[in-house]
């Protein structure tokens, strides 16, 4: 019998925001693996306007094959980011992946945004992303292929964009930058770094507070987890600096039916924000 090809197995992924959404489902995929997965995440109660902890993800990674590891962090605090990343050493012996998934929303127009809710969009969006990658650094640069992944959209300069939430806008494309510099930053250490970013809304929490609205019209969080899933396993030519779109990487895969990740079946699909 041949036995299965496990790409991540033994491999540790540092996953922030992931104690729900597309964090908890990548992290549970590639727990299938044997991975090891370090669940980042502010939520270790449970709350009743929130699913998920890091702790309940931290039992789903378990049962489905990987080894866990919750802590408990505000990645605004960079000395909560190094002491997660020690833990995660101490644990695992290192980091192989850091994927940027926790982000902060507020899509309003700049009459409507408070200085207090910009702040918190730079301070995680961006800041916390550069504030990861610092100090996931040495050890991915040990890792002899490291990966950083961000979930974050492509560089789109239209004022559709730009013109309508110029803050939150602001604060993602800040982390698109970062990672664009990274790949090339890095590159001499064998570290890629690429963004991903859905071509539909997605139904996590922030979309359904965000967008109500439009919840019944989004995909499952886990199209993007398979998605990120085939990035981190390695596509064809081992791309760097690259803005990745969910849909895309799974045709070039050869999926051609994505009805199965649809949230209600028959309902036409709404485009996510970014993208022409």
């Amino acid at each position: 019998m041949t036995t299965p090809i496990t790409p991540l197995k033994g491999k540790t992924l540092f996953i922030t925001g992931a104690s729900r959404g597309i964090g908890r489902s990548l992290a549970v995929r590639a727990a299938k693996d044997g991975a090891n997965i370090v669940i980042v995440s502010k939520t270790d109660q449970k709350r009743d306007d929130l699913d998920g902890t890091i702790h309940s993800v931290a039992a789903e990674v378990e049962e489905a094959g990987g080894k866990a590891l919750a802590v408990a962090t505000d990645i605004r605090d960079e000395a909560a980011v190094q002491a997660a990343v020690d833990q995660a050493v101490a644990k695992f012996g290192g980091i192989d992946i850091l994927v940027n998934n926790a982000s902060a929303i507020h899509f309003f127009g700049t009459p409507e945004t408070p200085l207090k809710r910009y702040d918190l969009m730079m301070d995680v969006n961006s800041r916390g992303t550069f504030t990861c990658a610092q100090a996931c650094l040495p050890h991915l640069s040990k890792s002899g292929a490291g990966k950083i992944l961000t979930m974050s959209p492509p560089l789109n300069l239209d004022s559709k964009w730009l013109g309508v939430s110029p803050a939150y806008t602001l604060s993602k494309y800040g982390m698109s930058l970062l990672t664009r510099g990274f790949s090339s930053e890095f590159a001499h250490l064998k570290i890629t770094a690429n963004t991903l970013w859905p071509k539909t809304l997605i139904a996590t929490d922030a979309v359904r507070v965000n967008f109500g609205a439009m919840y019944a019209h989004a995909r499952t969080p886990e199209i993007v987890a398979d998605a990120a899933y085939l990035i981190l396993c390695g596509l064809p030519g081992n791309p760097t600096g690259q803005h990745f779109i969910d849909e895309d990487v799974l045709r070039e895969s050869g999926m051609t039916d994505f009805d199965h990740y649809a949230l209600e079946p028959g309902q036409p699909l709404s485009e996510d924000i970014f993208l022409d």
